[in-house]
């Protein structure tokens, strides 16, 4: 009743309150601070990290200076600056100093030949663009557009990445006969319809069903110079399929590994930025919820452990985030199948990253991630928002 209350005296100054903004541009500012916050590197790398999610914490007290009398009343306005007032002290960051610079807008993805976002890129702006990428694997594990990398407890259905232009939902559940471990045994992908280009068109795999074509049967969507715009092809039918948006210059695999389904997206980063405030809920571009992060990074003496660091050793010669994640998943699920998905999101990785210094990640404990979450921030958001149009 009391937040019923609130709703209505607030609803004259809702149109002007502009905090989902604030949100927004914070987000779009952190996003572009690249590998600091997924694994290793050096101190100098994350004292430069810090002080530019700093400066983005200042830019967005200013908007919410800014817009705080629109805002009185305002449920998710008042949760954002208390959030900012704890990620200012948890990150001893001065409040006087730099603020982040308002980013340039990126480049449109349907610029020049909009089927064609590639060939439209060169021909408008003389180079390729800039390719981001996101895996998600196992027990879950993300690594995030960012290179943050998170092993998850998120049960259930959860969104990967939901722009502009596509939709991509998992669905994680426990093994069977596994204490602890779940597997991700569902993934969905809408590609959304495109005036000109494309019709919105599904792609689904479930465990041990990874077709190599769409819903509606069809293995190709749309024409343009002769290619088709969007098409998927298998390289074992029933256990992988590599799709191509040629609209949206991406590609996603989708590969069975043991008991588990395995993603793993490359798309410029013009395409992973364009969505709205409201678009909030991602898990390739923010990582899971900082509640539902596991630590994977402890050790043990117990002869099961060693069992596994060797055996995912000789898997994964690499100490990164995968080979820990190997261990992870072969200890939760008791069974050698269990490691393969790690082995398969590096590969597939490796085939689709554009830069192989960015490969391996260090690995990093979840309490030490120097990138806090913004989900209490924009789930408040997300509820007021949802409460005030149910009452409109």
């Amino acid at each position: 009743m009391h937040l019923l209350l609130l709703l209505l005296c607030c609803r004259h100054v809702w149109a002007s309150c502009r905090i989902l903004r604030c949100n927004s541009d914070f987000v779009a500012a952190t996003l572009d601070l690249g590998t600091g916050g997924g694994g290793g590197g050096g101190g100098s790398s994350r004292e430069g990290v810090n002080a530019g999610y700093c400066s983005a914490l200042r830019s967005y007290a200013q908007c919410t200076r800014r817009t705080s009398r629109a805002c009185r009343g305002d449920l998710a306005y008042h949760s954002a600056v208390q959030g900012i007032e704890d990620l200012l002290f948890q990150h001893h960051c001065p409040r006087a100093g730099p603020t982040a610079q308002p980013r340039p807008l990126p480049q449109a993805p349907l610029s020049g030949d909009g089927c064609l976002y590639e060939r439209g890129l060169v021909q408008h702006h003389g180079g390729a663009p800039e390719y981001l990428h996101c895996g998600v694997f196992g027990d879950p594990h993300v690594r995030t557009f960012n290179d943050h990398f998170h092993t998850c407890s998120v049960p259930g259905a959860w969104p990967l990445i939901d722009n502009d232009y596509l939709y991509i939902q998992a669905t994680s559940t426990p093994l069977e006969g596994g204490a602890k471990a779940t597997a991700l045994t569902k993934i969905t992908i809408i590609f959304k319809d495109v005036r000109q280009c494309l019709r919105q068109q599904i792609y689904q795999a479930e465990l041990d069903n990874v077709p190599g074509a769409f819903t509606d049967g069809s293995v190709s969507s749309g024409q343009r110079w002769g290619q088709d715009i969007l098409s998927v092809r298998s390289q074992s039918p029933g256990r992988h399929a590599e799709i191509r948006a040629l609209h949206m210059g991406s590609v996603l695999v989708v590969r069975q590994s043991g008991l588990t389904l395995g993603l793993t997206v490359r798309c410029p980063r013009a395409v992973v930025q364009a969505f709205s405030p409201q678009q909030d809920l991602q898990l390739c571009v923010w990582g899971c919820p900082a509640s539902q992060r596991l630590d994977t990074s402890s050790s043990s003496s117990s002869s099961s452990w060693h069992a596994a660091q060797a055996h995912c050793a000789s898997l994964l010669p690499t100490r990164d985030v995968y080979q820990q994640a190997c261990v992870f998943d072969l200890l939760a699920a008791g069974e050698l199948n269990s490691s393969l998905a790690a082995l398969a999101a590096l590969q597939d990785a490796q085939d689709l990253m554009a830069d192989p210094g960015r490969l391996h990640l260090l690995p990093v404990g979840a309490s030490s991630q120097p990138t806090p979450s913004l989900w209490p921030l924009l789930a408040w958001a997300l509820l007021v928002e949802y409460l005030v149009a149910l009452w409109r």
